[in-house]
């Protein structure tokens, strides 16, 4: 029984020593500024710096693992012909872009015009996992869940299809400006995804964003005593001027 007593908060412990050594560390002050902020705030702060929507559409969802922040790398893929859908050539950008990517880079995946077919599955989660990437954004459709959750790759995407894309979509090119889920994203551009969804951040206006995102959140802390202590939210909007 003492052994068993003994042992029960060491396994505790190596849990937590886990999860803290696994917490990404980010170089990047910019990346680690908006891994404070959330997805909220930073979609708040794009709206108001740029004058235009920064969030990817309502069905761009978590599908296997959770947040992440990171620079996009992009792949593109189109309907084509079934002589020009080769498996060799359906994938071909999404694969090398994958292969090129740096530790903590976010693929953007988008099959045009199709939430039918899946633009990842296990193999290519697999890779992206060896690679280091922070995690995959898909503007189409990702299988082979139970293979990627076990892998630990966070992956956001507008659907879940068995369908391949061999035979129906040809790759067009890698690391091009890309629309997803709505978007447009480009190479570079800071990728902020959680559960209330993905947040592109433009690199030509990121560190006016940042600020921007870490007024909103500054603001927000100091709401929420007020409201707790007035029970008033009229007063506290009056007071700071946002809701």
């Amino acid at each position: 029984m003492k052994k068993l007593l003994y042992f029960i908060p060491l396994a505790a412990l190596l849990v937590v020593s886990f999860a803290q050594a696994t917490k990404p560390a980010y170089s990047d002050p910019l990346l680690a500024g908006f891994a404070r902020s959330t997805v909220a705030s930073v979609a708040d702060a794009v709206d108001q710096i740029t004058g235009q929507r920064g969030y990817m559409s309502h069905d761009m969802r978590p599908r296997v693992g959770g947040a992440f922040v990171g620079r996009a790398t992009t792949a593109l893929l189109k309907a084509a012909p079934r002589e020009k859908a080769t498996a060799a050539l359906s994938a071909q950008h999404s694969v090398a872009m994958i292969d090129a990517a740096k530790p903590g880079e976010v693929g953007i995946i988008v099959v045009e015009d199709s939430l039918d077919l899946a633009g990842l599955g296990g193999l290519m989660a697999t890779a992206a996992k060896a690679r280091g990437m922070a995690g995959i954004v898909l503007d189409g459709g990702v299988r082979d869940l139970a293979e990627i959750r076990s892998l630990g790759l966070s992956v956001f995407a507008r659907s879940v299809s068995p369908g391949s894309s061999v035979s129906r979509f040809a790759s067009v090119a890698k690391d091009i400006p890309v629309t997803c889920g709505g978007i447009s994203v480009s190479p570079g551009d800071i990728i902020i995804a959680g559960e209330d969804g993905v947040v592109v951040v433009p690199q030509t206006q990121q560190n006016a964003i940042l600020k921007r995102a870490q007024e909103i959140d500054d603001r927000e802390s100091k709401m929420v005593p007020f409201i707790k202590q007035f029970k008033s939210l009229t007063q506290t909007v009056q007071r700071f001027n946002r809701i």
